[in-house]
């Protein structure tokens, strides 16, 4: 097993400007797989749904190369439901609706064919459910990425700290960014985050493209621009599943590499916005995404002579 999931599989509503969906498939393993699954072959996700999941999606998962024998079905018992509004500027959502569901006493089992996976990535989560995967790691992975949220910070700081002692990698937003370190400088943001444990930090900026901390070194790297977004609910996770995915199936974090990697998971993140829920993911192909790729590239390519 080369990268081992855990995130939420579920159900989403959304409304945008573009439009409005009933319940859809969402949950951050969903997209976090689906992006990884266009570099990695060998990776399987743990996660919990209710018998009111389609088995059609798991079947899909399964088409993709993903192993889902780590996906618990509860008899009886309803999937994870989010529904959340969002504003004009796409930036800002109001959340409608949340309903745990079987999230709510989620207790996370490894099976034994993931054991030994050399890469762990952790999906938004309660951190307690995060580090009870680490623990029941047999072998400590090669590298462990976390993603989490402010409303973690809000309720649950201390329990938070102590997963992110154990992670290599944070993926987070400017503004969680921000919050967990109380200085508003995203440069001395991530070197106060980098003091907590996670020796690489990732700040997503959204439209406006991500930053790469490690040590001394730095890199941002720009985010496409699109005529319409219709939906950015799965794009963070989109984001880390690519970044993750790439790194596993090059098996090399050199910073290099990280960078290429912030280019892969940027490359399929424009991608998901451009329909709601995983409808771009599922039929978006590799020579699509190659191209895209190099539209990164040549973003910001140029060469300048002395001034």
């Amino acid at each position: 097993m080369r990268l081992v999931t855990v995130g939420s599989v579920a159900f989403d509503a959304i409304e945008s400007p573009f439009g409005k969906t009933d319940k859809i498939v969402g949950g951050a393993g969903t997209f976090i797989t689906l992006a990884s699954s266009f570099f990695v072959k060998e990776q399987g996700i743990i996660s919990v749904v209710g018998d009111d999941f389609p088995a059609s999606t798991i079947e899909n998962m399964k088409a993709k190369g993903i192993d889902i024998q780590g996906i618990q079905i509860k008899a009886g018992e309803k999937t994870f439901f989010w529904s959340g509004r969002y504003h004009n500027d796409m930036n800002s959502r109001d959340t409608l609706v949340t309903e745990l569901n079987v999230l709510e006493h989620f207790n996370p089992i490894v099976p034994q064919a993931f054991q030994g996976a050399d890469y762990l990535m952790l999906g938004n989560l309660s951190p307690q459910v995060q580090r009870m995967v680490i623990e029941r790691m047999e072998k400590r992975p090669k590298l462990i990425a976390m993603d989490t949220m402010n409303f973690w910070m809000d309720i649950a700081l201390e329990e938070l700290k102590k997963t992110m002692a154990l992670v290599d990698v944070l993926i987070i937003n400017d503004e969680e960014a921000r919050q967990l370190s109380g200085v508003y400088s995203l440069v001395k943001a991530a070197k106060v985050i980098r003091a907590m444990g996670p020796q690489i930090v990732i700040i997503k900026k959204g439209e406006h493209g991500a930053l790469l901390f490690h040590e001394e070194n730095m890199f941002f790297a720009p985010a496409l621009p699109l005529e319409d977004v219709f939906d950015p609910t799965g794009a963070g996770d989109t984001f880390a599943g690519g970044f993750m995915g790439y790194i596993a199936a090059t098996d090399d974090f050199s910073f290099e590499n990280m960078k290429r990697a912030i280019i892969a998971g940027s490359a399929l993140a424009s991608f998901c916005v451009e329909k709601f829920g995983t409808q771009r993911l599922l039929e978006l192909t590799k020579k699509e995404l190659n191209a895209r790729v190099k539209q990164f590239v040549t973003l910001g390519n140029f060469e300048m002579k002395e001034v």
